[in-house]
C-alpha cells in the first residue's frame, strides 16, 4: 500500500541532459522561521481574513480563533513529526503518499494545490483597502499586481528572500502591536465580552452566535494560522531538516497565534458597539482610536505585509510543483518544464506557473475562494492526521525524527474533530471541492495508476536519507 522513499533520481531536476540538480540547503532555523511566519502573514491575515469572521461571529471571533489555534497545536505536532520523518519539498503529499498510499497522497496534493493557488490571491486582493489612504485602485487589479510582483521576487535566491521577508515581517508585527495597544487602551467592554457570543443583526438588533456557527467558522479559523506548514515545504532547503523542521513548525505556530489572537481580543474590546465590530472596518477603528497619520501608517504596514505574504506563498507553492514534477506526477514534457532550476537555484517555471494563475484568480468571487479554501484546508489536515497515525509502522518506527507527545491520542482526536468540522461546511463549497477531487481521482485512475512503476514515486534528495 505504501512506498519506500527513494533518493531523488538524476532526472528529477531536468530531463534535458544538464545533469542532476537539487534545491540548495541555504537557510537555518531563523531564516526558515522568518519565511514561514511571513507565509502565515499574521498582520495581513488579521486585517484581511479576520474582518469576515467578525461579520459572522461578532464577539465570538476571538474564541473561535483560540479553539482553532488549539486544534492547530495537534496539527503542528503531526506536521513536525512527519516533516522530520519525510523532509521533502512535496510537503503534505510526500508525507501522506509514503505512509497512507499513493492515491491518498495524490488527493492531498490536489487539496494542497487548491490551497496554494487560492490563498495568495485571497490575501493579495486585500491590498487595495490598505493603500486607499494614498490611492484608490480596483481590488482585483491591485491583487493581480501584487501577485505578479511576488512572482518576480520568487525567482530570486531563497536566502535573499528570507532577508526581504524578514524586514517586511518586522513592519507587520509593529502594525499588529499598535492595533493591540490602541484597542486595549480604548476598551469599551470587559474581557467577558470575548465569550459573550453576540453578533449585530440585520435590522439593528443583536443575534446570538450559536455553537453551530462557531464550528462552521473553525474551517476559516484553521486557515488563519495555516502557513506554519511552509516549514515542511522548505525542508529540502533547511540546513538541518530533521532538527529544524520541527522547531520551525512549532515556533511559527506559537508566534503567529499571539500576533493574531491578541489584537483580535483588543479589537473586540475596543469597538464602540457591536455594529462597528461586526462591520469589521479595522482601518476606521484604528484611525478613530488614534489619528489619520497612525491609521495610514498601520494601513501601509499591512499592505507591505500582504506583498510579503505573496512572495513567501509563491516560493512555497513553486516548491510543491517542483517536487510533483520530480516525482513524475505529469506527462514527461510537463515534468521536464516544472523541474527546471534558474540561475538563482529557484524552480523558475514552477514559480511562473503558480504566480500567473494566482493573478488571474484575483478576478474570481471572493466568497467562493474562501469557502473552497476552508474545506480544502480541513480535508488536508484530516489526511495528514491519518498519516501521522500510521507514521510509526514498520521501518518508519526506527527512522530518526522528532516524535510528538501523546501519540496516538493526538491524531485520533484530530481526525474525529476535523471530520465533524468538515461535514458542517456549506454544501456548495463541499460540492466544489468534492468535484475537483473526483476529477483528480479519475486522473489518478486513468493516467497515474497504470504508470505506477514510473510515475508518482515520492523521492527524497540523497542528503536527507536515513
Amino acid at each position: 500500500m505504501t512506498d519506500t522513499l527513494r533518493p531523488a533520481e538524476p532526472a528529477h531536476a531536468a530531463e534535458t541532459g544538464d545533469g542532476p540538480r537539487k534545491l540548495k540547503r541555504s537557510i537555518g532555523v531563523v531564516g526558515g522561521t522568518l519565511l514561514t511566519l511571513s507565509c502565515v502573514t499574521p498582520a495581513s491575515t488579521l486585517f484581511v481574513v479576520v474582518p469576515d469572521l467578525f461579520g459572522t461571529l461578532g464577539t465570538a471571533t476571538a474564541l473561535t480563533i483560540a479553539i482553532g489555534s488549539v486544534l492547530c497545536i495537534a496539527v503542528a505536532f503531526c506536521y513536525a513529526e512527519l516533516g522530520t520523518l519525510i523532509p521533502s519539498a512535496g510537503g503534505e503529499y510526500a508525507m501522506v503518499s509514503t505512509l497512507a498510499g499513493r492515491l491518498a497522497g495524490w488527493l492531498v496534493f490536489v487539496l494542497s494545490l487548491l490551497v496554494v493557488v487560492i490563498v495568495p490571491p485571497v490575501i493579495a486582493m486585500g491590498t487595495a483597502d490598505y493603500i486607499a489612504p494614498l490611492v484608490h485602485v480596483d481590488p482585483a487589479l491591485t491583487g493581480a499586481g501584487v501577485m505578479l510582483l511576488a512572482t518576480l521576487a520568487g525567482l530570486l535566491d531563497l536566502r535573499a528572500n528570507a532577508w526581504i521577508t524578514g524586514v517586511f515581517l518586522v513592519l507587520e508585527v509593529i502594525a499588529a502591536a499598535v492595533v493591540a495597544v490602541l484597542g486595549f487602551s480604548h476598551a469599551h467592554r470587559g474581557a467577558g465580552s470575548l465569550v459573550s457570543m453576540e453578533v449585530a443583526g440585520a435590522h439593528g438588533g443583536i443575534d446570538p452566535v450559536t455553537a453551530a456557527l462557531v464550528v462552521s467558522g473553525l474551517a476559516i479559523a484553521l486557515f488563519v494560522t495555516q502557513g506554519f506548514s511552509t516549514a515542511v515545504y522548505l525542508s529540502e532547503e533547511l540546513e538541518h531538516p530533521r532538527r529544524d523542521v520541527a522547531r520551525t513548525v512549532l515556533a511559527t505556530l506559537a508566534i503567529s497565534t499571539v500576533i493574531i489572537l491578541v489584537p483580535v481580543a483588543a479589537i473586540t474590546m475596543g469597538a464602540t458597539d457591536l455594529k462597528e465590530l461586526t462591520g469589521g472596518d479595522l482601518s476606521a477603528m484604528v484611525t478613530a482610536w488614534s489619528s489619520t497619520a497612525v491609521g495610514t501608517f498601520v494601513s501601509l504596514c499591512v499592505a507591505l505585509a500582504i506583498v510579503n505574504a505573496g512572495i513567501v506563498m509563491v516560493i512555497q507553492n513553486s516548491r510543491v510543483l517542483f517536487a510533483s514534477a520530480r516525482d513524475k506526477a505529469w506527462p514527461t514534457p510537463v515534468n521536464s518544464l516544472l523541474s527546471r532550476l534558474g540561475r538563482f537555484g529557484s524552480p523558475w517555471v514552477a514559480t511562473l506557473t503558480v504566480g500567473i494563475p494566482g493573478a488571474l484568480l484575483c478576478f474570481v468571487d471572493l466568497d467562493t475562494l474562501y469557502g473552497v479554501t476552508g474545506v480544502s484546508v480541513t480535508a488536508m489536515y484530516l489526511l495528514v492526521a491519518v498519516a501521522a497515525l500510521l507514521g510509526r509502522r514498520d521501518s518508519h518506527r526506527h527512522t530518526p525524527a522528532w516524535r510528538m507527545p501523546l501519540w496516538p491520542a493526538v491524531p485520533v482526536l484530530l481526525i474525529a474533530v476535523l471530520g465533524y468540522v468538515l461535514v458542517q461546511q456549506e454544501p456548495v463549497y463541499l460540492l466544489w471541492t468534492g468535484g475537483i477531487t473526483a476529477v483528480a481521482t479519475l486522473y489518478w485512475a486513468l493516467y497515474l495508476r497504470p504508470r505506477r512503476d514510473t510515475h508518482w514515486r515520492v523521492s527524497l534528495p540523497e542528503d536527507a536519507q536515513g
